[in-house]
């Protein structure tokens, strides 16, 4: 065979070694040059490219275009927001470790605990500049010995509060700045009552000292309560907007850079589940705090319940709502209204009423010196009604005290608030109260004076059964009232 011959077999033969040997055998398929094929498969230096330099340069056109909604609220919205740094000198309560719901008395040890420094972050929002005025929750400062301010250029100023209501969890605080003043910016408030369930919001605030730590979200639900043992707060925009510790006080705010509610609690249970004070209900209270400082003390004169789903379907309502009326007192503003035992207690005002607690906290937040408008059912029957609230003062609000529990405080208490006198056959008489006994707690509400009883008779004035903890020389017992 010759050589010719043999050149379609040794082609065949040389292909399928190459195969095996996993080197490329198309550029020798009709031409025979296998160099020259597996030549032509690697790169040319001279054709290789380093990488380019990272362009950092960013044109106008794409910062317009990834400045989204979200980053325009945040510019304007962000300067106004601070951070709150306050310490207090804390005494550790003898009876937080006394549950509540324990239907008996229980006596406690006459430990004497150790005075300690607490320091606690907490945000808020300048909402007068001109006045360098700062709306927070009152749970960040009441209590401070020292309220320190943080704005989001690092500057710091010392703050005194003007004004503060824990049952509302409002305070505002005013910057002490020096002079001349600098320019302060401010917030713009919206409307909370026009919030649309899934719509889109920012929430801003100091999470674990993280100043301006920006989260998103949308109102996951409206006209939420959340119970804190035997206190509710009620009326809360519910979002998924992330609020941790410290971004209490801060704004939740909506697409157009408004604030639309004062980040207020978390859920600790389950996660997404944050609340903010709806804003509407801020700006209805910041007129008195300012001005007087605290929330005039009122007396509306009766009692209620929530209603239970048999009580709806007697009163032809859609749902559970509402408040039941289990008692109204003769000679009082409720009685003066026409306010009857039985009737449900719907609206306040124009805002809907879901439950007792809600209903104490409308009367507490309504306008003072005015009529507070209330819808009731009687029946099937729907009545509005006008009812003018009794102002307590000190004298007045000792007698509905003495009247009601059974007590009043002494004049010269000069710790909590010590019992003065005890009415014969009244609530607390019946618990063995003396003279000289000493008040400390009431419900969830703290004693310190007789401001402080005052104001927790203010709040609990439509209960019938309170926890109250009372201290008898070196032993502090826990018990139920029934009034």
């Amino acid at each position: 065979m010759t050589i010719q011959a043999k050149r379609p077999l040794l082609l065949a033969l040389f292909t399928g070694l190459m195969l095996f040997t996993g080197l490329p055998a198309d550029g020798i398929i009709g031409h025979g040059h296998a160099l020259a094929a597996s030549q032509k498969t690697q790169p040319d230096p001279a054709q290789h490219h380093p990488p380019q330099e990272q362009d950092t340069r960013q044109s106008s056109s794409e910062v317009r275009a990834r400045r989204t909604p979200v980053v325009r609220v945040v510019e304007e919205a962000g300067p106004a927001v601070v951070s709150i740094f306050s310490t207090r000198s804390q005494e550790p309560s003898p009876f937080s470790a006394v549950s509540s719901s324990q239907n008996q008395a229980i006596e406690l040890g006459s430990q004497s605990p150790q005075q300690s420094t607490m320091q606690s972050l907490g945000s808020g929002i300048i909402i007068d500049g001109a006045r360098a005025l700062v709306l927070t929750n009152a749970h960040v400062i009441l209590g401070a010995t020292q309220v320190t301010v943080r704005l989001l250029g690092g500057r710091e100023y010392r703050a005194k509060m003007v004004g503060a209501d824990a049952d509302t969890d409002l305070a505002v605080l005013r910057l002490e700045l020096p002079s001349p003043p600098p320019v302060l910016p401010q917030v713009r408030l919206g409307n909370s009552s026009g919030l649309m369930i899934g719509e889109s919001v920012i929430a801003i605030g100091n999470p674990y000292g993280l100043a301006h730590t920006v989260t998103t979200g949308v109102v996951s639900a409206l006209d939420r309560s959340v119970s804190t043992g035997q206190t509710t707060a009620t009326g809360l925009i519910q979002t998924d907007a992330a609020i941790n510790p410290g971004s209490s006080g801060g704004p939740l705010l909506n697409a157009l850079g408004k604030v639309v509610g004062i980040n207020a609690a978390i859920f600790n249970r389950g996660q997404g589940l944050n609340f903010a004070i709806p804003i509407n209900r801020a700006t209805s209270i910041l007129r008195e705090l300012i001005a007087k400082g605290r929330l005039s003390h009122v007396w509306i004169g009766l009692a209620g319940e929530d209603m239970d789903q048999a009580q709806a379907v007697h009163f032809g309502l859609d749902r559970v709502r509402g408040m039941v009326v289990t008692e109204v007192l003769p000679g009082t503003p409720a009685a003066a209204a026409g306010i009857r035992t039985g009737d449900a207690v719907l609206t306040i005002d124009g805002n809907d009423v879901e439950e007792k607690a809600q209903c104490q906290l409308l009367m507490h937040a309504a306008s003072k010196g005015g009529p507070i408008k209330m819808m009731l059912r009687r029946g099937r029957a729907l009545i509005q009604v006008q009812v003018l609230p009794q102002i307590l003062d000190k004298k007045s609000g000792r007698g509905l005290i003495l009247q009601r529990w059974g007590f009043a405080p002494a004049d010269d208490a000069s710790r909590g608030a010590q019992v003065g006198e005890v009415r014969a056959g009244g609530p607390a008489a019946d618990l063995g109260f003396k003279p000289g006994d000493v008040v400390h707690q009431v419900g969830a509400r703290s004693i310190t004076n007789e401001s402080d009883l005052l104001s927790a008779f203010c709040r609990y004035q439509m209960h019938t059964t309170l926890i109250v903890t009372v201290q008898r020389g070196e032993q502090f017992t826990n018990v139920r009232l029934k009034i």
